[in-house]
């Protein structure tokens, strides 16, 4: 039988639990997204949840950002190790996949799909004003992220770097 969570007397404080909250309007734009460098994939990314000091709240193994983008943009097509959870929040967001992203869905507002460890996918903000979309990923280090052959080429070509791929 599963075990079950205890029933405690924990009350933790306002201010302990205040600690625990990221509240939108203090956080910074993360620049580790170094593919939001090539031209059609400029989007600002909040980190959320995960390994701190990069993000203001420590999470185990699960990873949770905001992304905003003006309408067409995209994050290019790419690939994790780990599962990767969209959900929308405002907007219309085209989630796509596969080898060359010949696949795709549209996400309207509190829509969420998953998308297994291992798919090549991308997003991007099909709505004509600016929109947020959450992304979660799951894992120890989901940031661990390739790019195909043809998204390499484009960013080579705006004079991007992207990092190898790392075995």
């Amino acid at each position: 039988m599963p075990a079950t969570a205890p029933i405690t007397d924990a009350n933790p404080t306002v201010a302990e639990m205040e600690a625990r909250v990221a509240r939108f309007g203090k956080l910074t734009p993360t620049n580790d997204y170094v593919d939001a460098g090539i031209p059609g994939c400029e989007r600002t990314t909040y980190r959320v949840l995960g390994n701190q000091p990069d993000a203001p709240l420590q999470a185990e193994s699960f990873h949770m950002s905001l992304v905003r983008c003006e309408p067409g943009k995209a994050a290019p097509l790419h690939n994790h190790l780990t599962q990767e959870v969209f959900v929308a929040l405002t907007g219309r967001w085209e989630v796509f996949w596969g080898p060359e992203g010949q696949r795709s869905l549209i996400l309207e507002p509190w829509d969420t799909v998953s998308i297994p460890p291992g798919v090549s996918r991308g997003f991007r903000n099909v709505s004509s004003e600016v929109s947020y979309l959450m992304g979660m990923a799951s894992g120890h280090d989901p940031g661990n992220i390739n790019w195909p052959e043809a998204v390499r080429s484009a960013a080579r070509a705006a004079g991007v770097v992207l990092p190898d791929a790392k075995s």
